[in-house]
């Protein structure tokens, strides 16, 4: 009888529920499909079942619903560009969704991309913020500079003919994840240094990312992976291996700086300072974050300084490869402003070369970034999103496919087209140029201010990136131009057609999935001779 019971109130509850998401439920009036708006497995389904196909749906569910669908029994997401804006650029009233967040980062704890509160968030971008200034990345741009030489002889040595291509893809990443190791930690990975790049991190990174959708509806995996002894893990677990050793690498500098306090004071034993010597010596008052958060950013600052960067040069570099006179005029310009290859060309003064730069811009919006939708609360004193006055609780997202692929903004958006950059007034097109977000809370190391503003407030230095709300430039934009100017103008890459190269970076079911970050199921391989004069 009991059972009876207990069954009968499960299913009055359900089908009350039911009704309620379809009747009364605040968003009842907005179209989508029927599941969506009673189960939040609609979405477990297509993340899950069909392997990062949300994406995907989501672009069928506009053609058919319009710009604003319902995807969730409390979620809706646009297809309209002022409600990216309101939601992510003017943003400041909505908050991150918790459930989201403490599930896709369960493995980075306590880190700053986990934070829903946006005090916290605040408080720890202000440490950090420092080392990602552009007077800091500047200093240390000859870090970036020798591992891009190192790739570039690698490639020369090592894969010079049809019959010794590379994937291009691991090569970036591998380059990626040594800038980003040796300037946040001063202890580079040094995955270059195996020309068959079979650093065990590499393939470890990309398992994790295709893992995220199980750990956003299963966090306590890796509660329970985190308990076990690091023989049984990696027993169970053989990818994590490169992961193992990063985290005995940063507890170790950790232990170090704990036990020599005095070192905090001075780079002592270190080329450079590191992300501790501001974690653990924070200015302005700011409390000392935890071990788990020293730990958390460490591992989210390898993860998204890897693969972003390495999926932007991925997708340009096949374009470049692609079209000869996309090549040909990188070349051109490059040669014209930088004779002698030799000799050291900076980031400053590759910033001033137009075409170079209009190719970046088009490779950010191709390869999107961060593609997933990022989840945000609506609150009370959230204004319109879109022209609509939503209940506070309401969730709300837009991929930054939407916003890099419309054509109201990028005519032709399918097409890679540096030249759409070199108009007179790209001002709409920058304003959604997204690939990392946008607003207080984007992606640390990723803010732009072009050179030529620079130029015009040199005796501002310090106070500049108040006015604006940003860094001047990033780590990220300095890596793009160097790793670009370098292989384009040191290099003859050329593409080897496979039978499962794929034709086009664009978003077609069959050649991407959503991890959070893009993930292509088909890639390219190249070899490589030095450029002749």
């Amino acid at each position: 009888m009991s059972t009876y019971l207990l069954s009968y109130f499960a299913l009055s509850y359900l089908g009350a529920l039911t009704l309620y998401r379809l009747f009364l439920h605040p968003l009842r009036k907005h179209p989508g499909p029927l599941l969506a708006a009673v189960s939040g497995g609609y979405e477990v389904y297509f993340n899950i079942i069909k392997g990062g196909g949300l994406v995907t749906e989501l672009v069928r569910l506009h053609e058919v619903y319009g710009p604003i669908v319902r995807i969730g029994p409390n979620k809706l997401h646009f297809n309209d560009r002022n409600a990216y804006h309101d939601i992510y650029t003017h943003g400041s009233t909505l908050t991150k969704e918790p459930a989201f967040y403490h599930g896709t980062m369960a493995h980075v704890q306590d880190s700053s991309i986990y934070f829903w509160d946006p005090q916290k968030s605040r408080d720890r971008r202000a440490i950090l913020g420092p080392l990602f200034s552009r007077r800091a990345v500047i200093s240390l741009e000859y870090l970036i500079q020798q591992k891009i030489d190192k790739l570039v002889t690698l490639l020369q040595d090592h894969y010079p003919s049809a019959n010794t291509p590379i994937s291009l893809s691991t090569a970036y990443r591998a380059l990626a994840t040594d800038v980003i190791t040796s300037y946040s930690f001063a202890e580079s990975l040094d995955t270059l240094h195996d020309p068959t790049l079979s650093h065990p991190l590499l393939p470890g990174v990309q398992s994790t990312i295709k893992g995220i959708w199980i750990q956003r509806y299963f966090p306590f995996i890796n509660n329970l992976s985190n308990s076990l002894p690091v023989p049984i893990l990696l027993s169970l677990l053989p990818s994590f291996k490169g992961f193992v050793d990063m985290t005995i690498g940063f507890q170790r500098q950790i232990d170090k700086l704990t036990r020599e306090p005095e070192l905090l004071r001075s780079i002592d034993g270190v080329e450079h300072e590191t992300i501790y010597h501001h974690l653990l010596k924070p200015s302005k008052d700011l409390e000392r974050p935890p071990m788990r958060s020293l730990m958390g950013e460490a591992f989210t600052l390898v993860m998204a300084g890897s693969d972003t960067v390495a999926n932007t040069c991925t997708v340009g570099t096949f374009y470049a490869l692609k079209d000869p006179s996309i090549r040909r005029k990188l070349v051109e310009e490059l040669k014209e402003a930088w004779p002698d290859k030799e000799a050291p060309m900076g980031c400053v003064k590759l910033e001033d070369l137009p075409y170079l730069t209009a190719f970046i811009k088009e490779s950010l919006r191709f390869s999107i970034g961060i593609i997933h939708p990022l989840p945000r609360v609506v609150h009370e004193s959230t204004p319109e999103i879109a022209g609509l006055r939503l209940a506070p609780g309401t969730i709300v997202s837009m991929s930054a496919l939407f916003l890099h692929m419309n054509p109201d903004v990028f005519p032709n958006p399918h097409e890679f087209n540096p030249e759409r950059w070199l108009v007179s007034d790209t001002t709409d097109m920058m304003h959604d140029l997204a690939p990392f977000s946008k607003g207080p809370r984007m992606c640390l190391g990723f803010t732009y201010v072009p050179n030529l503003l620079i130029s015009h407030f040199r005796s501002l230095e310090l106070i500049l990136p108040l006015l604006l709300g940003c860094n001047y430039t990033s780590l990220a934009w300095c890596e793009l131009y160097l790793i670009f100017a370098n292989l384009f103008r040191k290099l003859d890459l050329k593409l080897v057609i496979e039978e499962d190269t794929i034709d086009n970076f664009i978003w077609q079911e069959d050649d991407h999935r959503d991890y959070f970050v893009p993930s292509w199921n088909k890639g390219y391989r190249v070899f490589a001779r030095e450029l002749s004069e």
